[in-house]
C-alpha cells in the first residue's frame, strides 16, 4: 500500500502552534514528573511498535531488521534511558562562584525551556532523526512539533499515527507535508528550531529563523574525509570503513565521503575492502535483501551520474528497478569533478593515494569544515597531528560512525557542517536557556559601588585588576 503525504494548511499549522504555546504558558511541560512520564511513554511506544517500525523502514529504504534496530530503534531507547538517568542532575540549578565585588551574594545557572520547538527531520534515518531531538526537547521542558520527511512516507505516516494516538497534540504533535508545509511552518514564531538535513536547505532554515530571531540547531553534512596511513591495520580498517560507507547504502551524513590512502597500502586496502563487502552482502550485493536502496529515483540518478567521474576499481553495478547501487571504489579524474565537489550520500567512494600527510591536511583545510573525519593509524603522533591541524565536527581514530552512537559525546558540525550539537546532556542543553540569577545579601551593603562613594574608585581598582 502506498503511503500518502498531503500538505498541511496554513490554518492547521497556525492552530497547532497557538495551542502548543498556550500549553507551554500554562506550565504543563515543566514538572519533572511530566517530562519523565512522557519519555517513559515514548520508550514504551517505540518498543510496542517495533514490528510496524521495521516494516515502514523496509518499505521506505529497504533497511534490514538489524540495521533498523541498531541505527533507529536501539539508539533511541538508549538515549531515553540515559536521559532518564541524568535528568534530575541536568535540570537542577547549578551554583557558581561569585566575584570579589559580590561578597555575600549567591549565583546560579538555571536551565529553563525555550518554549514551543519545531523539529524538521530528514529522510535518511527518518525515525531516529525525528525522535532523537524530541528526547532533548521534552527533557528540557518544551513542547514540540515534528515535521518528518515526505521522502519516506511510510515512516512519516507511522510517526504521525504513533504520536497522535499516545500524546496530547498540545504537547507533541506531527505535521506532515512537503516543501510547502515546511515553508508555512517557518513563517510561525517558534521559540526554537532544530533542523537536520543538507547544507543548502540549512541556509534556507537559518535565513527564515533569522528574520524572527529564532535560535537554531542545524545538523548538516558535507564531505567527510577518511585517511588511512601506512601504519594502519589495513584489514580491520577496510572492514570498518566499508561498514561506515555502506550502512544505509551510504545515505548517512557522517559516512566517509572520500578516502586518502597511503600509496604503500593502497592495493592491500582495495583487496580487503572487496573482501569486507563480500562478507557483508555476498558476491552480488544488489540481490541481497539486507542491502539498502537509494531513497528515490532522483537521488539514484544523481548518484549513478558520479560513476562517470573516474575509474571504477571495484563495484559500479546498478539496478534501476530496485534503486540499488553496488558499493563502489573509484579513482576520481581530479578534485574538480562532481563526485569530489558534492556530498555523495551514497555507496560510491572516491579514493586518492598520498605520500605526504601534510598535503592531505592542506587539501582538507582548503575546503569547508567537515562534519566528520576518520583516521586509521597505529601512531599516536599522527592522530595528534591530524586532530590538532584540522577542524571538524567529530569523528574517530581507527573506526567510523561510532562517535555518534554514544550519549556521552556531543554530536554536531562546525562551520558549513552545522551549528550546535546534541545527544545526551548536549540534547538537554540544546533545548535549554541557562538563565543567570544572582541572589544578593541584604545584611550589609558596599558603599564603594555607588557614585557618591569617597574612595569608591580606589577600592574598585584594587578589586578589579
Amino acid at each position: 500500500m502506498t503511503a500518502v503525504i498531503e500538505e498541511a494548511s496554513r490554518e492547521a499549522i497556525q492552530s497547532a502552534v497557538d495551542k502548543q504555546k498556550q500549553f507551554y504558558k500554562e506550565g504543563k511541560t515543566k514538572p519533572l514528573d511530566v517530562r519523565k512520564q512522557t519519555l517513559e511513554k515514548l520508550a514504551d511506544v517505540i518498543k510496542e511498535n517495533e514490528k510496524e517500525i521495521l516494516l515502514a523502514l523496509k518499505q521506505d529504504l529497504n533497511k534490514s531488521e538489524m540495521e533498523t534496530y541498531t541505527t533507529e530503534i536501539g539508539i533511541l531507547l538508549e538515549e531515553i534511558r540515559f536521559t532518564l538517568k541524568h535528568i534530575d542532575e541536568w535540570s537542577a540549578p547549578v551554583k557558581v562562584k561569585t566575584a570579589k565585588t559580590h561578597v555575600g551574594s549567591k549565583a546560579y545557572k538555571v536551565p529553563e525551556p525555550y518554549g514551543a520547538a519545531l523539529i524538521i527531520a530528514p529522510w535518511n534515518y527518518p525515525l531516529q532523526l525525528a525522535l532523537s531531538p524530541i528526547i532533548g526537547a521534552i527533557a528540557a521542558g518544551n513542547t514540540a512539533i515534528i515535521k518528518p520527511s515526505e521522502l519516506t512516507p511510510h515512516t512519516s505516516n507511522l510517526i504521525t499515527g504513533l504520536i497522535d494516538s499516545h500524546f496530547d497534540p498540545e504537547y507533541i504533535t506531527v505535521i506532515e507535508g512537503g516543501v510547502e508545509t515546511t515553508q508555512l511552518l517557518l513563517e510561525q514564531y517558534f521559540d526554537y528550531i532544530f533542523f537536520t538535513g543538507s547544507v543548502p536547505v540549512g541556509k534556507v532554515i537559518m535565513e527564515a529563523a533569522a528574520k524572527q530571531l529564532i535560535p537554531v540547531t542545524l545538523e548538516l553534512g558535507g564531505k567527510s574525509p577518511c585517511i588511512i596511513d601506512e601504519t594502519a591495520n589495513v584489514p580491520l580498517a577496510a572492514k570498518r570503513v566499508a561498514f561506515g560507507k555502506v550502512t544505509n547504502a551510504g545515505q548517512t551524513c557522517v559516512a566517509p565521503d572520500y578516502l586518502f590512502i597511503h600509496k604503500e597500502v593502497k592495493e592491500e586496502f582495495i583487496q580487503e575492502f572487496q573482501k569486507a563487502i563480500m562478507g557483508f552482502y555476498g558476491k552480488n550485493p544488489l540481490t541481497n535483501d539486507t542491502y539498502g536502496r537509494i531513497v528515490n529515483e532522483r537521488h539514484f540518478n544523481r548518484l549513478t551520474g558520479y560513476l562517470q567521474d573516474g575509474d571504477i576499481l571495484t563495484g559500479g553495478s546498478v539496478d534501476h528497478a530496485s534503486l540499488k547501487i553496488e558499493p563502489t571504489l573509484m579513482v576520481p579524474k581530479d578534485d574538480t569533478v562532481p563526485v569530489m565537489q558534492d556530498e555523495i550520500f551514497g555507496p560510491i567512494f572516491p579514493l586518492m593515494e598520498y605520500e605526504d600527510l601534510d598535503e592531505v591536511i592542506r587539501f582538507i583545510n582548503d575546503r569547508p569544515k567537515p562534519l566528520a573525519l576518520y583516521l586509521f593509524t597505529s601512531e599516536d603522533h599522527v592522530s595528534d597531528k591530524v586532530n590538532n591541524s584540522i577542524s571538524y565536527g567529530g569523528g574517530c581514530v581507527n573506526d567510523t560512525l561510532m562517535h555518534l552512537a554514544t550519549p556521552y559525546l556531543p554530536f554536531g558540525g562546525v562551520g558549513e557542517s552545522g551549528i550546535g550539537n546534541y545527544h545526551g546532556e548536549s540534547s538537554f542543553a540544546a533545548f535549554s536557556h541557562y538563565k543567570s540569577i544572582l541572589k544578593q545579601t541584604t545584611k550589609f551593603d558596599f558603599s564603594f559601588r555607588y557614585p557618591n562613594a569617597k574612595f569608591g574608585l580606589k577600592v574598585l581598582k584594587k578589586l578589579l585588576k
